[in-house]
């Protein structure tokens, strides 16, 4: 739950419980300050626009699902883990589904809740066992940044306490999506076996080169030979 003992979760609530009654779009940084019982200057300690209020909220519910989300058993399937992990969002946004809606039929903040998206989507994908770093985990989870918006607008719409129609757009979604994973997965492995071979190639390369100047000096290139009638010994001393 939101932090009603902090400035930070006053205004957060307060934006929220605005946007739940009228349109996102129609409500301003000073209305919601009043609403949650500051001033501007205290508003603006913590925030300096309605988008990075939405991205506090945002991270509030990843902490909440990090919480809350069962753990990968084992046997199961990734996509079951995310399937779980998923809903479990879905449960703690509920109390603030009329919010929600009238934020994302407002589309002002899509773009700038680009970046917050993308790291509460690592998050859950961590949730549900699975790596979100490096190149593919970076594909990932912009692929369910995009499965997640689908559903999403799914999840607005399905009045059934049970969320039959939610469940199932996103048992689809996953699949889908699993199925796209699996042959970029392939295609970076492959590309991963090239750039190991390229490299390997220059490395023998170099070696080559390395003992074709040893011969061409009559041996080791980094043994300097000891003048005639001397030894090596006198060479070093």
């Amino acid at each position: 739950m939101l932090d009603m003992g902090t400035n930070e979760g006053r205004i957060i609530l307060a934006a929220l419980r605005l946007a739940g009654e009228r349109p996102w779009s129609e409500i301003s940084l000073r209305e919601i300050a009043e609403a949650a019982g500051v001033d501007l200057a205290g508003l603006s300690e913590s925030f300096s626009s309605k988008s990075e209020i939405l991205g506090a909220f945002v991270k509030h519910v990843d902490k909440e699902v990090l919480a809350i989300a069962p753990a990968p058993q084992p046997g199961e399937s990734q996509r079951d883990a995310l399937f779980e992990v998923i809903m479990a969002r879905f449960d703690a946004l509920a109390s603030y589904k009329s919010a929600i809606d009238s934020i994302v039929k407002s589309g002002e903040a899509e773009l700038r809740m680009l970046r917050p998206l993308l790291a509460s989507q690592a998050w859950m994908l961590q949730a549900a066992g699975i790596d979100s770093g490096g190149p593919a985990g970076a594909l990932r989870t912009a692929g369910l940044v995009s499965v997640y918006a689908a559903v999403l607008r799914t999840w607005l719409e399905d009045d059934d306490p049970g969320l039959a129609r939610t469940m199932a757009a996103l048992d689809r979604k996953l699949r889908h999506g699993e199925s796209v994973m699996s042959a970029l997965d392939g295609a970076l492995g492959a590309a991963r076996r090239v750039k190991d071979m390229l490299r390997s190639g220059r490395d023998r390369s170099g070696a080559d080169k390395a003992a074709s100047a040893g011969d061409e000096f009559g041996g080791d290139a980094n043994v300097a030979e000891a003048p005639s009638g001397g030894s090596a010994s006198a060479v070093r001393s």
